[in-house]
């Protein structure tokens, strides 16, 4: 599959496909992220000069979920097509919000998206009632 989702709760948020082109103003974008990046991020509070992938992929997961967060769309578009790219193996984006306004994330790599099927499930004493 050549679609990666970001979801929260099982719950697709955005997505991205894989197998259509990405146009070249939005690469464009994509390579002046890398270069605002490699002059330096914050990563969990700590100043990282030289990021390697790894951290640039969890500096714009930590964007992601936070665009998400605040329905910031553009940004949430920009930084999926970011992880989707420059990730190749990346199949989903499980983010989680962790209260205070804080989110969470994490990169899954080894399964696709699913969407969770809920289950009602009722007491005895409910079903007599109906």
């Amino acid at each position: 599959m050549s679609k990666v989702v970001a979801h929260i709760d099982g719950a697709s948020q955005i997505e991205y496909d894989r197998s259509k082109p990405l146009p070249e103003q939005q690469q464009a974008y994509l390579d002046k992220m890398d270069a605002d990046m490699d002059r330096g991020i914050v990563l969990g509070g700590v100043q990282v000069a030289q990021p390697d992938l790894q951290q640039k992929a969890q500096f714009i997961a930590q964007a992601l979920a936070e665009a998400i967060r605040d329905d910031n769309e553009p940004v949430a578009a920009a930084t999926l097509s970011w992880l989707a790219n420059r990730l190749p193996d990346l199949k989903q984006v499980k983010i989680k919000d962790m209260g205070d306004g804080r989110m969470g994330y994490e990169l899954i790599f080894d399964r696709e998206f699913a969407p969770e099927n809920r289950v009602q499930f009722f007491k005895p004493e409910d079903l007599e009632r109906q």
